[in-house]
């Protein structure tokens, strides 16, 4: 019966690949043209799998694999080749918004128009994001791509070398024909435990949708046919006579081979009783964090934007947890290397500088001030000194002395005059 069911999701594959796509595969840069590992070549003929057969990739954040499978003579896929992600930024869970820094997860389409041979990353092509899913739910980004160079900010990194393996997989199918390869980017592999495992996650709605497509490609190793309807995928279905999806608009009648829609209740029937088992046992393994919706993507988006000012922000992306509360990953701060951080960090300094100039000058200002007023009082209190202070020879006491000033009157004021002439 896996036959069968193998040669009807060929069959809806196939329609869902028209037309030819022109591209650039054929002016591949000399770091493009690289033949694949002897070794790697070997497997394939052991596998049953020519060198241009057709490729698909699947890519696993928690695990951190991307995994290339080749089509045998059979029409199934195979995996030929497993690598270690070098490095992929955000967290668990889609690509919502520009700059919120996540790796997209959903299903994607690679054409040759998407390869470059000269990206500044060594190799790189791009995924396809936004796709249909996307657009149709107002999510937006640009240049996500798996490349080379091992630095993410947003994409999938490799390795140079591992990234010139992927990108000959890729060159060869499309040489021998192939006019765009499936990309499934998932968030874990998508078991009964895994699934158990993140089931209060905000996300698991939607990963639960893309498990849909897991699975048939679990149960046939052929990549499943992808359309978009009622801001939804839908997986292996084909539209009756007249009728087309829409991604914003209510999914039309389908159809679905019935041994394929066997093979698939009999599938989910296992993983049912797996998911349950699942339920009843804890797991060692706690799950990864993972972006808490639109709102946290807009929060990455803030930093983002105020990193590529050359502000200087937390050195990582601010995190959400699941009650709304905010929490900066790390208290150190600084600002990125570039063209603009540094432009920030002379602004910052020639406004830090006039800032102390004028702080001394206003300290200056005061400290005259107070010497003055110091100098001042001073003055004021030698002349107060000396004004107490009895005349020579005088063996009066100052109070004595001073008593003629207090007396009313001419005859106090002539005393007062014969007192400083006479000393008496």
């Amino acid at each position: 019966m896996i036959s069968s069911v193998a040669r009807t999701a060929l069959l809806i594959a196939a329609l869902a690949v028209t037309g030819c796509t022109e591209g650039s595969y054929g002016d591949f840069a000399p770091k493009a043209e690289k033949n694949l590992p002897s070794e790697i070549l070997a497997r394939m003929n052991a596998k049953g799998m020519s060198r241009n057969s057709p490729v698909m990739a699947r890519i696993f954040k928690e695990e951190g694999k991307l995994e290339i499978w080749k089509q045998k003579s059979n029409g199934r896929y195979d995996l030929i080749a497993s690598y270690d992600i070098c490095k992929w930024s955000g967290q668990l869970g889609p690509k919502f918004i520009e700059g919120d820094r996540q790796a997209p997860e959903g299903f994607y389409t690679v054409t040759p128009a998407q390869m470059n041979p000269n990206s500044s990353y060594h190799l790189a092509f791009n995924i396809g994001y936004p796709n249909a899913y996307d657009r149709a739910h107002g999510r937006t980004g640009s240049n996500l791509m798996v490349h080379g160079a091992c630095s993410s900010s947003g994409c999938y990194s490799m390795t140079d070398e591992q990234i010139e393996q992927i990108y000959a997989f890729g060159r060869d199918a499309f040489r021998g024909g192939q006019t765009e390869f499936q990309i499934q980017a998932f968030p874990f592999r998508m078991t009964a435990a895994n699934m158990a495992r993140y089931r209060n996650d905000p996300n698991y709605e939607f990963w639960t949708m893309l498990k849909e497509g897991y699975d048939y490609f679990e149960i046939t190793k052929v990549p499943p046919k992808v359309d978009v309807c009622d801001g939804r995928y839908v997986f292996n279905r084909i539209a009756e006579e007249g009728a087309t999806f829409s991604p914003t608009e209510p999914c039309p009648a389908t159809t679905q081979p019935a041994t394929l829609a066997a093979a698939y209740q009999s599938y989910k029937s296992s993983y049912d009783a797996a998911f349950n088992a699942a339920l009843g046992s804890s797991s060692s393994v706690p799950p990864r964090p993972s972006i808490n919706g639109l709102k946290e993507a807009k929060m990455v988006q803030e930093w983002t934007r105020k990193r590529a000012r050359g502000e200087r922000v937390s050195l990582e992306p601010p995190d959400m947890i699941e009650d709304g509360v905010i929490v900066e990953t790390t208290d150190r701060k600084g600002r990125i290397d570039s063209p603009a951080g540094r432009r920030m960090a002379a602004l910052e300094a020639a406004e830090a500088a006039k800032k102390k100039a004028e702080e001394e000058k206003i300290a200056a200002r005061k400290r005259a001030e107070e010497e003055k007023a110091a100098a001042a009082a001073l003055a004021q209190a030698e002349k107060d000194a000396a004004a107490a202070k009895p005349e020579a020879g005088s063996d009066q006491p100052a109070e004595a002395a001073a008593e003629p000033e207090t007396r009313p009157g001419l005859l106090g004021g002539v005393r007062k005059r014969f007192s400083n002439i006479f000393g008496s």
